[in-house]
């Protein structure tokens, strides 16, 4: 019984944009028709695991939420209120109307959307107009199907503040044109929905805050979510490379804690514990990736990523070859956390002298000062090239500093004792 409402529990995860989407779609009204997703969702898992999952399940989930949904609005005493505001501020053609034969209560919603409607979901979440946070919390409740309550405690934020951002998100794209975005702004959009998923993923790889390294909901609904995207754009070269970076970079997670919690890097971590399974899919989708188009962001992080996985040792690594790769990716992107990633490849290359060089280059620059959280991770890379140059006294200090500036307990707790072991002792 637990298997088979497993299997349930997946099967609604999945429609659930889906049906979202075709309600949005039909009628408009975002709120309200999240709210009737969510009672039709309650009813399938209450009624599935009894009667069986029904041969169209989406159809299924489409009916009942549509049928919630007109029974709200009609029950709404200032719905023909809202009804003539909404159309004096929305174009006429805001809206697909639903085919003859396919209005509320009729047979007909059963039918497939005739646009894929989730991806369109995620291009209306994934909203310009919205700022990243607002645009990762709307994909977690509207495409992820996570609670208001569940997104609020994975950021660590109470629930009333993401309930209100969540709000504001839905009121800043209401009245929006729910169909996929024009050729000229198509590529743009896809952008900042990969962007949105990317930031999802880091934040469960890696926390930025709290008592725990890795938070693995978010991580996973991130490669759920990618998955998605990828089975509706299977030749976007973008998609496949970012896939693949999840997977490779996930792959590593059984080894990165020890067993008390504690944060082990990669050049100490135990290789045979990684996902084989993982590394296989994520190499394969890595090459698949670069015979996609030239080769963007994703594609070379990808790249990189599967070389430090294909490494049965730490000392096998080809640094070479991934310095290459970041030389390519920084003349690409001006993001701080690729500079960094070069600036190591420099020094496992060239020595920690030359990467010290690169990292003071950076810091110089500016490069890692237009993101507040990167400022700990250029002294924990300091640190480390420090020591390996022989500058304990040196490296202590740039460990405790960034210790300081961490927010995250496990990654505090790991420079500390880095710091710790250079006071003349390697307990």
């Amino acid at each position: 019984m637990g298997r088979a409402t497993d299997d349930i529990e997946d099967l609604l995860r999945r429609h659930a944009p889906q049906v979202l989407g075709a309600l949005v779609r039909r009628y408009g009204h975002f709120d309200p028709a999240e709210d009737s997703v969510q009672e039709a969702l309650i009813a399938a898992a209450g009624q599935w695991p009894r009667d069986g999952i029904p041969d169209n399940p989406r159809g299924w989930l489409i009916r009942v939420a549509s049928r919630r949904l007109t029974d709200r609005l009609r029950s709404d005493e200032a719905r023909r209120r809202r009804e003539e505001t909404a159309a004096a501020l929305t174009p006429a053609d805001a809206f697909v109307a639903p085919p003859p034969g396919e209005g509320p209560g009729t047979s007909g919603l059963g039918r497939a959307p005739s646009e894929d409607d989730t991806l369109t979901l995620l291009f209306l979440c994934c909203h310009p107009a919205l700022s990243p946070a607002a645009q990762i919390a709307l994909t977690l409740r509207a495409v992820g199907g996570l609670t208001t309550a569940e997104i609020a405690r994975a950021h660590l934020v109470p629930e009333a503040t993401m309930a209100q951002r969540i709000s504001r998100a839905k009121r800043t794209v209401r009245g929006t044109q729910f169909r996929q975005p024009d050729a000229r702004d198509r590529d743009q959009r896809l952008a900042a929905v990969l962007q949105v998923l990317y930031l999802i993923f880091n934040e469960g790889y890696t926390a930025t805050a709290g008592p725990d390294l890795h938070r693995t909901d978010l991580a996973r609904e991130a490669i759920r979510l990618t998955r998605a995207v990828r089975r509706l754009l299977p030749h976007e070269g973008r998609v496949t490379g970012l896939l693949a970076l999840m997977l490779l970079t996930e792959a590593r997670t059984p080894a990165r804690t020890g067993p008390d919690g504690e944060l082990i890097p990669l050049d100490e971590q135990d290789r045979a514990r990684w996902d084989r399974t993982a590394i296989t899919e994520g190499i394969a989708l890595a090459e698949e990736a670069l015979a996609q188009g030239p080769a963007g962001d994703y594609q070379l992080q990808a790249a990189i990523a599967a070389l430090h996985d294909e490494a049965g040792r730490a000392e096998d690594t080809d640094w070479p070859q991934i310095l290459a790769l970041y030389d390519v990716l920084v003349r690409r992107s001006p993001d701080p956390a690729a500079a960094l990633g070069r600036a190591v490849a420099v020094a496992m290359v060239h020595g920690p002298r030359a990467g010290l060089a690169e990292v003071d280059a950076l810091a110089w620059a500016g490069t890692a000062g237009r993101a507040e959280q990167w400022h700990y991770r250029l002294d924990a890379v300091r640190g480390h090239l420090l020591e390996r140059a022989g500058e304990r006294d040196a490296a202590r200090t740039a460990y405790r500093a960034a210790a300081d500036a961490t927010l995250s307990q496990p990654e505090a707790r790991y420079l500390r004792r880095r710091a710790d072991r250079l006071n003349g002792s390697d307990t």
